[in-house]
């Protein structure tokens, strides 16, 4: 798994047991279709060991709407040239580029650090029917604009019976 991946865990301390694989498993024979999921939880959370990850950047996931999402990243003290999105693989990854931290003014002392510059890699899974539309970076928030697509396929239809 990616450095800085993030997943939502509903059980003790961040890490996935057996006992949480064993639902998956157990919802197999009930599903069809949904092979590659399975596989993907599995492989992203089947030896245990995923612990707990940084909480750096901190960020939001919003519903912008009835198939859209918002990513948004606190990026403060980093502008559009520092950062870098990147998608491949049904994995959208946030992370630095190579980063300077700025020089101070001549006879300038920092008293406090609290705006970090430190680099940073944060992934997140994307489901293959949502698309990554853009980024945009205003006022120290990285805003990254996924949308649901719904094939004509997959859309509400009548079945008519012969």
């Amino acid at each position: 798994m990616p450095n800085g991946a993030d997943i939502n865990l509903a059980n003790k301390g961040g890490y996935m047991t057996s006992k949480d694989l064993s639902i998956f498993n157990s919802l197999r024979p009930f599903s069809i279709g949904f092979d590659d999921m399975f596989d993907q939880f599995e492989s992203m959370l089947g030896n245990g060991s995923l612990a707990v990850q940084s909480n750096y950047p901190p960020y939001n996931i919003r519903k912008a709407g009835k198939d859209k999402y918002a990513i948004e990243v606190a990026v403060a003290g980093f502008n559009k040239d520092d950062v870098e999105v990147e998608y491949e693989d049904n994995l959208l990854t946030v992370k630095t580029k190579d980063v300077k931290r700025a020089k101070e003014k001549e006879g300038d002392e920092v008293i406090h650090r609290g705006i970090s510059q430190r680099s940073f890699a944060r992934s997140f899974t994307i489901a293959d029917d949502v698309k990554v539309n853009d980024a945009e970076l205003k006022d120290g928030l990285l805003t990254i604009s996924c949308e649901k697509i719904i094939p004509e396929i997959k859309k509400k239809r009548l079945i008519e019976i012969k």
